[in-house]
C-alpha cells in the first residue's frame, strides 16, 4: 500500500516536513528559554532573526497542512477502491488499529496548528510582540503532537492489507454495529435536534452576552454535537437515504462534494469561536464564528426542507 502514488506523496511531503520541523524546534527551544524582549544584546538581535525564521518555517508548514489534509482524504477514498468491501475512506480507516486514532489526531492538529498560525497573525501585529515566548513554547508541544501524526501515518498505511476484507461504511455506521459509534443511533430525532438547535442558541446569546469563556466552551461543545447530529440525523437527509450516515461518502463527486464545504464552514466556525478565549480584541473573531457557525445551520437546515418538500415525508 506504500507504493501507491497518493500515499507515496503524503510520506514523501511528510518526512520534508519532519526535516524542518527539527529546524523550527531546536530554534523554539532556544528562543523560549533565552527571549527577553527588553535586552539589547547581540544574543538577543540574534533570537530575534531566529524567530522570523522558525515562524516562517513554523508557518509555511501548518498552512499547508490543511491543503495537506483535503489530501489525505482524497487518498482515502483511492485507496477504497483497492479494499475488498471499502465504499469510501471509512473503511480505509476502520482497516487498521491506528486508523482512527489517526485522523481524531489530525483534526487535534488543525486546531491547535490554525490557533498558532492565528498567535503568530497577533504576535507580528504588536511592536513588543507580547505572544513571542508563547508561541514558541506552544511549538515545541505541537512538534511532538505532528511527528506522532507522520509516525502514525506511516504506520496506517503500512499496516493496510489488500487482500483482506474490510468493512463498508454502511456496517460500521449503523445501529447495529458494536463500535462506539453505533450508541448516538440511540438518540432519537427529537434529542438530536434539541441538542443541535439547543447549542446553536446558546452560541448566539453568549455571543450577544460577549461571554468569551462560555462563547467558546459551548463551541467546543458544538464541534462533538455537530458531528454526532450529521452523522444520525442529517447524513440521511443528504444521501436521501434512512439507512446511510457515513461522513465520508458525501464527499465524493456523487454528492458534489458537499460535505466539504460543511466541514469547513463547521471548523471556521468553531475554530473562531474558541479563539476568543485566548486572544484578546476579538471581535472580529466573535463576528467570523458567528457567520460560518450560521452557514453550516443554515445549509443543514435547508438540505432537510428542501427533502421533506421533494418527497412530502420525514426520514
Amino acid at each position: 500500500m506504500l507504493l501507491t502514488p497518493e500515499v507515496l506523496t503524503l510520506l514523501i511531503l511528510n518526512i520534508i516536513f519532519a526535516f524542518f520541523a527539527v529546524v523550527a524546534f531546536v530554534l523554539s527551544v532556544r528562543i523560549y528559554l533565552n527571549w527577553d524582549i527588553n535586552s539589547t544584546s547581540k544574543k538577543q538581535y540574534q533570537l530575534e532573526k531566529q524567530s522570523f525564521l522558525s515562524a516562517t518555517i513554523i508557518k509555511y508548514i501548518f498552512a499547508i497542512k490543511v491543503p495537506l489534509f483535503l489530501f489525505f482524504i482524497f487518498t482515502l477514498d483511492k485507496v477504497s477502491n483497492v479494499l475488498t468491501g471499502a465504499m469510501c475512506g471509512a473503511g480505509v480507516i476502520d482497516a487498521t488499529e491506528t486508523g482512527t486514532y489517526l485522523i481524531i489526531l489530525k483534526i487535534i492538529n488543525l486546531y491547535l496548528f490554525a490557533y498558532w498560525l492565528k498567535l503568530n497573525s497577533e504576535d507580528m501585529k504588536e511592536e513588543n510582540q507580547p505572544y513571542t515566548r508563547f508561541k514558541f513554547g506552544m511549538f515545541t508541544v505541537l512538534f511532538f503532537f505532528f511527528i506522532i501524526e507522520i509516525v502514525l501515518e506511516g504506520v496506517m498505511f503500512n499496516a493496510i492489507e489488500i487482500d483482506k476484507m474490510v468493512s463498508c461504511c454502511g456496517s460500521i455506521y449503523s445501529s447495529s454495529a458494536t463500535s462506539a459509534i453505533s450508541n448516538i443511533f440511540a438518540l432519537d430525532n427529537r434529542t438530536l435536534l434539541a441538542m443541535f438547535y439547543g447549542n446553536y442558541l446558546l452560541i448566539v446569546l453568549f455571543y450577544f452576552f460577549k461571554n468569551r469563556y462560555l462563547f467558546a466552551l459551548s463551541n467546543l461543545i458544538f464541534i462533538v454535537v455537530a458531528l454526532i447530529s450529521l452523522i444520525a440525523f442529517f447524513g440521511g437527509y443528504i444521501y436521501e437515504l434512512p439507512s446511510h450516515h457515513c461522513p465520508f461518502c458525501f464527499l465524493q463527486s456523487d454528492y458534489y462534494y458537499i460535505g466539504y464545504l460543511i466541514y469547513l464552514m463547521l471548523f471556521l466556525g468553531t475554530f473562531y469561536g474558541l479563539i476568543v478565549a485566548f486572544i484578546k480584541k476579538s471581535q472580529e473573531s466573535y463576528n467570523i464564528s458567528m457567520f460560518f457557525n450560521s452557514i453550516y445551520v443554515i445549509l443543514l437546515t435547508l438540505i432537510t426542507i428542501i427533502y421533506y418538500f421533494k418527497n412530502g415525508v420525514w426520514l
